[in-house]
């Protein structure tokens, strides 16, 4: 039992340790973000900025937690677009079929011809560079994914007797589909989606850093690590800062999603 609870105390203790953090580097020191001084450029680590200042004098550790905020937010961003987009596709394709879900099939094939990085880098070149394009062309890419996981629980629990019965009764497909299916989705969409939350950062973290995601001044974990390369032998922290950041939050993430799914697998082996 304490293992299961190991990822909900090592992301409370996250919480508590970068709101530390932040109280002390926004609240009692008094740096904001974007704060450039050009005397104070690329000082080393002190009490006064404790992962030093970059290229332009403003404070690596404010820019950081800005940076988070950013970077997670808009990767939660995707996420909740992807789902909003692909659980509604997925039900109907599944439980319509015919020509609908004949439709669907062959755009989710279009999409899943290709890997999932070049399609987002085609899309959000088209669109140029930008956090809002890059979220819409991650979210374009990922629904997809949710699609199909929904269209395949739909036809596999349509078919069963609690939907037959709930069709002679009759309950509209509307009222089949929100009350009788829908619930039987939210544990496989869960672990997929808390599965997939580190991999959008990466995707947004690198598509930042080769310049189509976060454009300067704006606070990124990738867009930190590009404007950091020049400095990397000088000062090698101004790229290991958000580079470490974006790793220990994937490793994080990764963490719960693996949780989750732990979590869900006994759920259905004791419902089963």
């Amino acid at each position: 039992m304490k293992g299961m609870h190991k990822p909900a105390l090592l992301v409370l203790l996250a919480i508590v340790f970068f709101g530390s953090l932040s109280v002390y580097t926004f609240l009692i020191l008094g740096h904001a973000p974007d704060d450039a001084d050009l005397a104070r450029r690329l000082k080393g680590m002190s009490m006064d900025h404790l992962l030093g200042t970059d290229h332009l004098g403003r404070d690596v550790l404010s820019r950081i937690l800005s940076g988070g905020v950013t970077t997670v937010g808009f990767s939660l961003l995707a996420l909740g677009a992807a789902l909003l987009i692909g659980i509604p596709v997925g039900i109907y394709a599944g439980y319509k079929g015919g020509l609908v879900d004949r439709i669907f099939m062959r755009i989710a094939d279009g999409f899943l011809s290709f890997p999932d990085t070049i399609v987002a880098i085609v899309l959000a070149g088209m669109m140029g560079p930008g956090i809002v394009n890059l979220v819409l062309s991650i979210m374009l890419v990922k629904w997809v994914n949710y699609a199909r996981l929904v269209r395949s629980t739909v036809l596999t629990e349509s078919g069963k007797d609690y939907v037959l019965m709930a069709k002679v009764n009759g309950l509209t497909q509307g009222a089949i589909m929100r009350r009788h299916l829908l619930p039987h989705l939210v544990g496989n969409v869960v672990v997929l989606a808390s599965l997939d939350l580190g991999k959008i950062i990466l995707l947004l973290s690198a598509f930042s850093y080769i310049g189509l995601g976060a454009q300067p001044p704006a606070p990124e974990w990738g867009a930190m690590l590009n404007e950091a390369r020049p400095y990397f032998q000088t000062m090698p922290q101004l790229m290991l800062a958000p580079g470490m950041a974006i790793v220990i939050t994937v490793f994080v993430t990764n963490l719960l999603g693996d949780h989750v799914r732990d979590l869900y697998d006994v759920k259905r082996e004791v419902d089963s």
